[in-house]
């Protein structure tokens, strides 16, 4: 699936949009031990998909749309700018052509981004095709040179040292723009975007940039678009998970109820990616992250659940029961509404012009498909009534099921007659039969109209056997001495055994390690954290100890020195975090680990390496931090992430920094202006 590195010849329109707001979100669960970096990898796109094949055509379309639009350009240039009507008839000759080649080359396009043969099932069973998204592309990004020299400037290391990882990211990220179409597809993405949480904390501070910018393509248009925020980065590849749920839904083997089963996770849980995008961002730089296409989006997911919720009663429902024939009848009518729901969410104005116009046609292909066999359900059910009707527990059931069946109470007899009168039934079945065959003549009128869904034979098949079945039963009903005109069926009143979950994004399903951890924790290494160069302080111990107090793990903090004892004369502060003992690194030293090398520390002293933070607020956070109960500061920024529970009450994406700003961070930022007493030390504290 790799995709054309140049999409368009011309450079895409820079858009600062958005380029102000941040994602925030708790951070990925993480794995114990050593970073040993991804074991995922892109698939390769030639040997395993067909959509090299569709990028490389988009690609070559593209350019040739940016061609013709120079042209076109150039051509209103001079036909303004000339006085000679001679050339001024040539120029608008031209422009007629040109504006024709153009009209042709979108189409073609649109016809390639609406392709929804690609990503269907290869299974020989007839099933009403399903409706998957593409993938949205992106460019290759160079971080190497804007990450070493922020590791340099703000963290004051060697850059050269964090090669490895460097590459490692980037080789994740290259990774993550071929996803293969399976779960290990769906890891791979979901690696790189809890990547991306420990990538924004660490190099993106709130008021500057590191001057990245992230290429992103429309997944619908190709149209591209440009950003210098993380959160764009982050979106995209939110879009792409549920882009790539919506593709292995439409693949699943549907002939079984396993393979159903496994469709309705799938469109479910698209249906949760594209709806937490909905509620956590604003200023979508792509329509297709737009407010009203992720709308549409989620209503299509959700009606497709529904149209395999039916697939599944129908295929569970083995006999002709009565009450049985009517439920299929009403999940039938409750397909049908939803996508007709889901066309007018299509027909709004800002997504009209945008949906492709083969997405439209099928969901009011499915939506009269669907109104068509609710009917015809319901005409079998009337038609071929053979179970007892003395028996008054079945007649009760029946009855009350027909009540329940239509909107409208229908014309005639009332219904506990028709129940028993095998003319009457005989006569409302045939009425609904009439309406099914009205749909299923509309079904196929659209399907028609639209030259992509003519071209698919396995929806041609479906609409023509559903067709002629209802014409053959209508026959089979139809009588010569039958003079009555056939009175109208009310419509089928929709209900659904199963109503449809939107299944939120669980990231926690990924574990995944800072890359970046050798830069130390995050409550004191991170974008948004200021400290002072490093100091080295000689600390030996007097008769009365070190005179100091420690706090915490990774890194361990000073939390007191003793007015006039060891550890103040040596020049150590309040406030100040070790960071190496005698030159070893104990960024991420426990608490015991510190205390144990100071106090078998020689006669001639040990050398810490403390750094003190610096940033504007910190008093305030400080007194927090070390009044907490809680030591262990790395796990107060490392929430796990996932189910519906964590969601509801902690919004995991934050799109507004001003939002931020009024509620605090995800990280601990302490100073050293506070002073702390020592009549009371708290929990975790020590006194050396």
């Amino acid at each position: 699936m790799r995709m054309a590195e140049e999409p368009a010849t011309r450079e895409p329109e820079m858009s600062d949009a958005g380029s102000d707001e941040e994602l925030e979100l708790p951070a990925p669960m993480m794995e114990q031990g050593s970073h040993d970096g991804s074991i995922r990898k892109g698939c390769d796109p030639c040997s395993q998909t067909q959509r090299s094949k569709l990028q490389h055509r988009r690609a070559r379309i593209n350019q040739q749309i940016n061609k013709e639009m120079r042209m076109r350009a150039g051509a209103e240039n001079l036909f303004r700018a000339t006085t000679n009507n001679k050339v001024k008839e040539t120029v608008a000759l031209e422009l007629s052509f040109v504006n024709s080649n153009l009209q042709l080359l979108k189409e073609e396009l649109e016809e390639l981004n609406s392709s929804m043969e690609v990503y269907q099932t290869e299974s020989e069973a007839i099933n009403v095709p399903m409706i998957p998204l593409g993938l949205k592309e992106t460019k290759e990004v160079d971080l190497t040179v804007p990450l070493k020299e922020y590791i340099c400037e703000h963290y004051r290391e060697d850059s050269s040292l964090f090669e490895k990882e460097i590459k490692e990211f980037m080789e994740l990220r290259q990774a993550m723009r071929t996803p293969s179409r399976n779960e290990a597809g769906l890891e791979l993405l979901v690696e790189y975007y809890n990547q991306l949480y420990y990538l924004d904390q660490r190099f993106f501070p709130p008021h500057r940039t590191l001057g990245v910018h992230f290429h992103w393509y429309d997944s619908l248009t190709g149209v591209p678009s440009c950003q210098r925020a993380l959160a764009f980065e982050k979106g995209s590849v939110l879009f792409n998970v549920g882009a790539l749920y919506t593709q292995i839904g439409a693949r699943q083997d549907r002939s079984a109820a396993a393979g159903i089963d496994r469709a309705i996770d799938a469109f479910q849980r698209a249906a949760g990616a594209f709806n937490f995008l909905k509620e956590n961002f604003s200023n979508a730089p792509s329509l297709d992250m737009s407010g009203p296409s992720l709308c549409m989006l989620v209503r299509l997911m959700i009606a497709q659940v529904q149209e395999c919720v039916f697939e599944r009663v129908t295929l569970t429902t083995q006999d002709t029961h009565f009450t049985s024939q009517l439920q299929v009848a009403q999940e039938a009518a409750r397909v049908s509404d939803v996508y007709s729901l889901v066309l007018q969410t299509m027909s709004q104005p800002l997504v009209k012009d945008y949906v492709p116009f083969s997405w439209a046609s099928m969901v009011q292909v499915k939506a009269e498909h669907f109104r068509a066999l609710s009917h015809y359900y319901a005409a079998v059910a009337l038609c071929d009534l053979t179970q007892s009707i003395d028996e008054e527990e079945c007649d009760e059931e029946g009855e009350k099921a027909l009540f329940q069946l239509h909107v409208s109470i229908p014309a005639g007899p009332p219904l506990s007659q028709v129940l028993r009168d095998p003319e009457e039934r005989r006569k409302l079945g045939k009425a609904h039969l009439r309406r099914a065959l009205i749909r299923h003549e509309e079904a196929m009128r659209v399907h028609g109209l639209c030259k992509i869904l003519r071209k698919m034979d396995i929806l041609q098949e479906v609409l023509s056997f559903v067709h002629k079945r209802s014409l053959d039963k209508y026959s089979e009903m139809d009588r010569e001495d039958d003079f009555d005109e056939t009175a109208e069926a009310p419509e089928i009143h929709s209900q659904t055994q199963q109503k449809p979950d939107i299944i939120p994004p669980n990231f926690s399903t990924v574990q995944v390690t800072d890359i970046f951890r050798r830069l130390g924790p995050l409550s004191v290494f991170c974008a948004r954290a200021r400290w002072g160069p490093v100091r080295l302080v000689c600390l030996q111990r007097g008769e009365g100890g070190l005179g100091l107090t420690l706090r915490g793990d990774s890194p361990v903090l000073v939390a007191g020195v003793v007015p006039g004892g060891c550890a103040e004369e040596a020049g150590l502060r309040e406030g100040d975090y070790i960071v190496a003992v005698d030159g070893e690194n104990r960024k991420w030293a426990k608490h015991g680990e510190v205390v144990h090398s100071l106090k078998s520390c020689s006669d001639r002293g040990v050398e810490l390496s403390v750094i003190t933070l610096h940033t504007h607020d910190t008093q305030v956070e400080r007194r927090s931090v070390m009044l907490s109960p809680r030591g262990d500061k790395e796990n107060t920024c490392q929430r796990p992430m996932g189910g519906a529970k964590a969601q509801s009450s902690v919004s995991l994406l934050n799109w507004n920094r001003k939002k931020n700003r009024e509620g605090g961070g995800v990280t601990k930022r302490l100073g050293s202006t506070f002073s702390l007493p020592f009549g009371n030390l708290g929990d975790g504290e020590s006194m050396y």
